[in-house]
């Protein structure tokens, strides 16, 4: 492969000095070599920091960061994409690692085809206190896709298709127009500190501007499961609450085609009745969506009191003509 196009890595982290060597140094070894690594320390409490210093020491690619405070998670994260150079951006979360060919794999699927929008690999989740793996994101053979596909798996086949950026590879611009710091919500739930959300959202945003994404049917992320990490330290019912909001932002955001619009406030119907009711207050379609101007939003919930209304009406007027 010609090396031309420089490829930015970035690792945005706070307090992993027990995981970050790892990461730095599946960054450092990828083969594809015009790269530069972007590490953004948020402010950690630990050695982290002068772990990463040292290694920006010894090679010249890597460039450090550090937060005068804390930012929270997502902040961190544009920080790291704000400080990059490159024309492709690769994230990678500080507690996890790459293949040293992950870059050279899954670069030429962007750099040939300006109608792909990211890659992504699959994965495979591990634990330092498990032997077994546990292998993600399959969704066929190596190759181009429909960016429609993808915007239907995200939303009905979570298992499937990732909500992590840290198995893709995308465009340096596409990151900085899709990474939301906020997500517009009526439960005020500050999404830049919970950072559950804005990292689907960079693939669903990213997947609405370009006609294809591509899959490389290869394992070469991988995701380290801790007590630390978010998605273990969430409770499981906010996990999909935010990921719902998320999706349903996207969907009153894009205007995406009306059978996928119907089709996932028919799950969110399901998930109301299921999982949100006792935990968040949250009754109906309606509290998802900001403007409530989403084709197909909870109109079944007023065609339901309008019925509701005409037929009590309706009942006393018989009543009435019976008795008299």
């Amino acid at each position: 492969m010609i090396q031309s196009n420089l490829v930015s890595i970035l690792i945005p982290v706070y307090n992993q000095e027990k995981f970050i060597v790892t990461s730095i140094e599946s960054a450092i070894n990828q083969t594809y070599e015009n790269i530069e690594i972007i590490v953004v320390d948020n402010h950690s409490t630990d050695n982290t920091f002068s772990i990463v210093k040292s290694y920006s020491q010894n090679d010249k690619r890597i460039k450090v960061f550090q937060n005068d405070s804390n930012i929270g998670p997502v902040r961190n994260w544009k920080r790291c994409i704000d400080e990059a150079s490159g024309e492709y951006g690769k994230i990678l979360w500080s507690d996890d690692y790459i293949s040293p060919d992950f870059i050279e794999k899954t670069l030429p699927f962007l750099s040939e085809d300006d109608n792909v929008g990211f890659v992504f690999t699959s994965v495979k989740i591990f634990s330092d206190n498990y032997v077994n793996f546990q292998s993600l994101y399959q969704i066929g053979q190596t190759g181009i896709y429909d960016s429609i596909q993808f915007i239907e798996g995200a939303l009905f086949e979570r298992s499937k298709y990732p909500v992590s950026p840290g198995c893709a590879l995308f465009r340096l611009k596409d990151l900085k127009k899709s990474l939301l710091i906020e997500i517009p919500n009526k439960k005020n739930i500050d999404f830049s500190i919970h950072a559950i959300g804005p990292d689907l959202l960079v693939f669903l945003l990213t997947s609405d501007a370009y006609k294809k994404f591509a899959f490389l049917n290869e394992t070469l992320s991988y995701f380290r499961v801790h007590d630390q990490s978010i998605t273990v330290s969430s409770d499981s019912t906010k996990i999909t609450l935010h990921y719902s909001l998320a999706m349903a932002h996207f969907l009153e955001k894009t205007r995406t085609n009306k059978a996928i619009i119907k089709k996932y406030n028919a799950l969110l119907k399901i998930r109301c009745i299921k999982h949100y009711n006792n935990y968040t207050e949250l009754k109906r379609i309606n509290d998802f969506y900001m403007k409530n101007k989403v084709l197909g939003v909870d109109y079944g919930f007023f065609f339901k009191k309008i019925f509701a209304f005409a037929y009590e009406n309706l009942h006393r007027y018989f009543k009435k003509v019976v008795a008299a």
